[in-house]
Formats: structure tokens, sequence, C-alpha cells
């Protein structure tokens, strides 16, 4: 017969060994490729601002799809390794928890107002990611956009976004909050590059034809010196 202390010896030893086999979908790829996001106006609504949400990894979507219950949770092997299959996208993306889980995690405020969020058809959700539409109480000139995807997983997934004219912003578990200019926002660091080279360019090949000219003017008027009277 065991005693007191072998039996506590191996429940403690069956403890640490159930820790290991329980699977961790939160770790899945959170330092591996970046989610993006793309923000702007709609083009003919002054009201309604557009999120385009793409995936970092496709391994991301099959670990999001065991979370919420879309996807079998054998998917995620017990070493952390993620079972993804051609068809996990279009599993979520036909999903109403997927789009309830969407609108979420990325919300909108302008003027301090909640702004109403309703996803497009998804037509490819690895490829072309999920654009929802964002109706605000009236048109909008600068929102609050908030980005949560994936960060319920773990919060060091991170998100790249950028809105108009150049404006980029990074969210995380940290950070989850940004302003964004719709309306009249300045040109970004890069705007002026193009119009400025373009400017120079147009400068030297303007100077490279005067004196071209000015050569074959010049060539002329001794031909003319040259030729008997």
């Amino acid at each position: 017969m065991l005693s007191t202390r072998a039996r506590a010896l191996l429940a403690v030893t069956a403890l640490s060994a159930a820790a290991v086999l329980v699977p961790k979908p939160a770790s899945a790829h959170p330092f591996g490729d970046p989610q993006t996001v793309a923000i702007g106006l709609a083009a003919d609504r002054a009201d309604v601002v557009q999120v385009t949400w793409r995936v970092g990894g496709p391994d991301d979507l099959t670990v999001l799809g065991v979370s919420l219950g879309l996807l079998p949770a054998d998917r995620i092997m017990v070493d952390g390794a993620v079972d993804y299959r051609y068809t996990d996208p279009g599993v979520l993306a036909k999903s109403e928890t997927f789009s309830r889980y969407l609108l979420d995690r990325i919300t909108i405020t302008s003027s301090g107002r909640p702004c109403t969020g309703s996803t497009q058809p998804i037509l490819s959700l690895g490829l072309k990611g999920a654009t929802a539409d964002y109706t605000c109480p009236g048109p909008v000139t600068t929102a609050t956009v908030a980005v949560r995807m994936l960060t319920d997983l773990n919060p060091a997934y991170r998100t790249l976004a950028t809105g108009p004219n150049g404006q980029k912003a990074v969210y995380d578990g940290a950070d989850e909050t940004h302003d964004w200019t719709l309306v009249g926002a300045p040109p970004g660091p890069d705007a002026g590059r193009g119009r400025s080279a373009a400017v120079q360019l147009a400068t030297v090949i303007g100077l490279i034809l005067v004196a071209a000219a000015g050569s074959l003017f010049a060539v002329r008027r001794l031909r003319r010196r040259k030729e008997p009277a």
C-alpha cells in the first residue's frame, strides 16, 4: 500500500502531466505576421466608416475557429501545433458567430457616440479579409477606432492599421484604441515626395531641353557665319 508521501507525489505528477497535455490555442502565432486593418470613409456615405480586417497567418483563423466553437478542439495539437485546413476560412466566413465576434472586437465611436456595425458578405476571408460598415450618428470627420482582434486569445497579437493620407497605427493588447482623421487629414510624410520628385524631374528635363536648344542655335549661327556671302 502506498504511503501518504507517495500518493501525494503521484498526484502532483498527474497534475503536471495534465497541464502539459492541455492545448494552448491562445499561444498559436502571436509573434508571426501581424493582422492588418484598413480604415476609411465609405465612398458614397459621409456617415459610414469602413474597416477591412485581414488575418496575419492562416493558422490564426483555425485557432480563432476553435476558440469560437466553430472548429473541433482536436485541431490544436497537444504540442500547440495547429492543424490548419483550407476549408477553415470558409467555415468562419459563413458563421454569424464570427461576424458577431468581429463587430464586438472592432468598435467605432464618433463625437463620443457609438457607431453601429454590420459586416459585408465575406467572399474570401483568408485572402481578402472581412469588411464591416459602421454607421455613425452623423457625418464623420474624426473617429476613435478600437481594434481587439485575437487579443482575447493572447495580448501579444498585433494589428497594423492604415488610414487616409498615410496615417498609421499599431494595435495590441496594451494599445487598443486610436483616433483617426478621416476628413481633412494632412498629407502623410511620403505624400509630397512623389510631387517633389516630379517637379525636380520636370525641372531637369526643362534645363536639358533649354541647353539642347541653345546648342542647336549656336551650331546654326556658326554655320551661317561660315557660308559664303
